[in-house]
């Protein structure tokens, strides 16, 4: 199974005490490095071009970005959100690897691909970058492939502990797109009800505080597997954020390891039933680095079939 990823994607630094920071991907790298020594095959990401991004993003966002970015110290774009010299090139680097890791599993015998990339992505929506996020990976990735590939199904499934407001956002009047998400609620960016369905295309899922295992998977059996089940995906794009993990500094649910396996293995039966297979996830949240290493090892066993 191929990993992609790039060094550029460890210059993104916002601060020192940020919790969005170096250190995660370093985590994540590191422990699938020394599970997995001969299984994986370690892909260098590709830039996105301006044309990628544009599919998902507008041109006033990418010039901002452009714009903004700064040659020295630090530019806050929101109270959460800071770039430092270099964040662009990380985030374009995050975007390559999703639509890179999608070339890959059309054409290629390997079906699975995991984007071990930041900063995370599916905060941002059309024109805002927010919430630790600059360009939306998982949105850019989505319009690749129904661009490039042509394909007419594309589910994105979100299991980070945040909404994921921009990806709802971007396909919310798109059938095209599926966007299924298990989510803490309230909690920020406070989006995710049940209630938003955008054109019947928005399945979310809300998690009260405290909620665990038995919650989470009751929520994904009962609701919103049978969405994607319904919608027969040729492709489904995950956003693998692992901050519903019980020892995450930002949130409150109490998810363990094991649960990150389990769906994971559930979504390959949904993938193997209507996508051939075809699975593209990437690194979203995640902000205990014993988490974090858990787990992503936990997600990327699962992706290869253990």
């Amino acid at each position: 199974m191929r990993v992609y990823t790039h060094s550029a994607c460890l210059r993104h630094q916002p601060s020192p005490a940020h919790p969005e920071h170096p250190g995660r991907l370093a985590t994540v790298v590191g422990a699938l490095r020394e599970a997995f020594p001969q299984q994986l095959e370690w892909i260098e990401a590709p830039a996105a071009s301006d044309e990628q991004l544009a599919r998902a993003h507008s041109r006033r966002l990418i010039a901002q970005l452009r714009e903004q970015s700064p040659a020295s110290g630090l530019y806050r774009l929101d109270e959460d959100t800071v770039m430092s010299p270099g964040s662009l090139e990380s985030a374009l680097h995050s975007a390559g690897a999703v639509c890179a890791a999608i070339d890959a599993v059309m054409t290629a015998r390997q079906r699975r691909a995991f984007c071990a990339v930041r900063p995370p992505g599916h905060h941002s929506s059309g024109d805002q970058a927010m919430g630790f996020c600059l360009f939306n990976q998982i949105a850019v990735g989505a319009r690749h492939a129904l661009a490039v590939p042509a394909l007419a199904r594309v589910a994105i499934v979100d299991f980070d502990v945040h909404h994921g407001n921009g990806t709802q956002s971007i396909f919310e009047a798109d059938p095209q797109v599926l966007f299924v998400s298990s989510h803490q609620s309230p909690l920020y960016p406070g989006s995710g009800r049940v209630t938003e369905t955008g054109v019947g295309n928005v399945v979310n899922g809300e998690l009260v505080p405290g909620a665990g295992s038995v919650e989470f998977r009751r929520l994904w059996r009962v609701r919103l597997f049978s969405a994607i089940d319904t919608f027969q995906p040729e492709l489904i794009l995950i956003s693998a954020g692992f901050d519903a993990h019980r020892l995450d500094p930002l949130a409150d649910l109490n998810l363990a390891a094991a649960d990150y396996h389990w769906i994971t293995m559930e979504l390959m039966r949904l993938a193997d039933r209507h996508a051939q297979g075809r699975i593209v996830s990437t690194l979203e949240g995640g902000y205990s680095l014993t988490a974090l290493r858990e787990c992503s090892v936990a997600h990327v066993r699962a992706l290869l079939g253990d």
